[in-house]
C-alpha cells in the first residue's frame, strides 16, 4: 500500500482538527501577546496542545492502518494509542504551563487591552472548534454504528468507548476547547468590565484542570488500549448471534473479542453437530471465518471446532451474566 493511499486512510477528523487548532493557536498567541490577557493566553496553549496533539494522533492512525508484516504478524493496529499516550504528556505539560500562568495572574492582575480583538477571535475558535467537535461526535456515530436521531452530544457520550482512539481524542479534547472559549470570554469580560482582574487568572486555572481531564480520559483509554481490552458485550453477543444462526453450529464453547482501535480480534471454538466429516468439518470452519471477516470491523478470525458435547455452553454464560 502507497504512503498517500494510507494517509487517506488516517482518521479525517484528527486531520482536520491539527491544522484548524494550529491556525487557532498562531491568532489566539498574537492576540494574548498585543493584549496582555492571561484567559487568551491559556486558550492559545490549549489550542497549541491540541494541534500538537491531533497531528501526532493523525500520523499514528495512518502507520496503525499498515498491514501486517512477517516481522508484525498482528498489524499495527494499537501504534495508534502509542502516539496518543504521547499526546497525553503534551496535553499535560500544557496544562501545568496554563495552570502555571493562572495562578501568576492571581497573585500580579494586570488589565488586559484589545477587548474586541480577543472577543474577535474566541469567537472565531468557537466556531472552529465547534465545527471539528460536531464532525468528530458524527464520526463516533459512525464508527459506533449509533442509529440516526435523538441528541447527537448523548451519542457521543454513549458511542465513545466504540470510536477509534484518534476519534475519542479529538471529541474529548474540542469539548474542551469549546468550552473554553466560552470561559475565556467570560474572564475577560469580567475582567474588562466588571474591573475584577483576578478573573483572567481563576478562569486560566480551570481551563488548564480541563486539559487534565482530557489527560487522564485519553491517557486511560489508550493505556486500556495498549493492554488489551474485551470487546462491548453488545459486539460479543453479534459475533455468537451470526455464529450460532447457521445450522450446524450447535453452541459456542468459548469466545474471546478483543479490542483494538475500532477493530476486532476474534478468538471462538464452536461446538458442531455430530456426524461431520473431518473434510466436511474442515469447509465448514473456513465458512464460517469468511462469514464473520465479512464485518469490516473484524481484523482477524481464529476458528476453532469441536464435535457437540451435548451441553449449551453459551447459554449458560449468558444466564450467569
Amino acid at each position: 500500500m502507497g504512503f498517500m493511499q494510507l494517509v487517506k486512510k488516517g482518521n479525517t477528523s484528527s486531520g482536520i482538527a491539527a491544522v484548524g487548532n494550529l491556525f487557532l493557536a498562531i491568532i489566539k498567541i498574537i492576540a494574548a501577546s498585543v493584549s496582555s490577557s492571561g484567559t487568551m493566553f491559556a486558550s492559545a496553549m490549549h489550542s497549541f496542545a491540541d494541534a500538537i496533539n491531533q497531528g501526532f494522533v493523525f500520523f499514528g492512525s495512518v502507520l496503525s492502518e499498515m498491514k501486517p508484516s512477517k516481522r508484525f504478524p498482528t498489524g499495527f493496529g494499537r501504534v495508534i494509542n502509542i502516539f496518543c499516550m504521547v499526546a497525553v504528556i503534551v496535553v499535560t505539560v500544557m496544562a501545568y504551563e496554563t495552570i502555571k500562568e493562572g495562578w501568576h495572574l492571581i497573585q500580579h492582575p494586570q488589565e488586559a487591552t484589545n477587548f474586541w480583538l480577543n472577543i474577535g477571535i474566541l469567537v472565531a475558535a468557537f466556531l472552529v472548534d465547534g465545527f471539528i467537535l460536531v464532525k468528530a461526535m458524527k464520526e463516533i456515530k459512525h464508527e459506533a454504528k449509533l442509529e440516526d436521531g435523538g441528541n447527537i452530544l448523548v451519542s457521543a457520550f454513549k458511542g465513545a468507548k466504540k470510536a477509534s482512539p484518534a476519534t475519542r481524542l479529538v471529541f474529548y479534547e474540542d469539548l474542551v476547547a469549546t468550552s473554553s472559549a466560552i470561559l475565556a470570554i467570560i474572564g475577560i469580560v469580567l475582567s474588562q468590565y466588571f474591573d475584577i482582574l483576578q478573573a483572567d487568572g481563576v478562569i486560566s486555572i480551570f481551563i488548564g484542570i480541563l486539559m487534565l481531564f482530557v489527560a487522564y480520559r485519553v491517557g486511560y483509554d489508550n493505556m486500556v488500549g495498549l493492554i488489551g481490552v474485551a470487546a462491548p458485550s453488545d459486539v460479543e453477543n453479534k459475533i455468537a448471534t451470526d455464529l450460532l444462526a447457521e445450522d450446524v453450529v450447535v453452541d459456542i464453547y468459548k469466545l474471546r473479542v478483543i479490542q483494538e482501535g475500532r477493530t476486532y480480534h476474534v478468538e471462538v471454538t464452536v461446538e458442531l453437530k455430530k456426524g461431520f466429516t473431518l473434510a466436511e468439518a474442515d469447509d465448514i470452519k473456513f465458512q464460517l471465518t469468511d462469514k464473520l471477516l465479512r464485518e469490516p470491523e473484524i481484523a482477524d478470525v481464529v476458528l476453532g471446532i469441536i464435535e457437540d458435547d451435548e451441553k449449551l455452553t453459551w447459554e449458560e454464560r449468558q444466564e450467569e451474566k
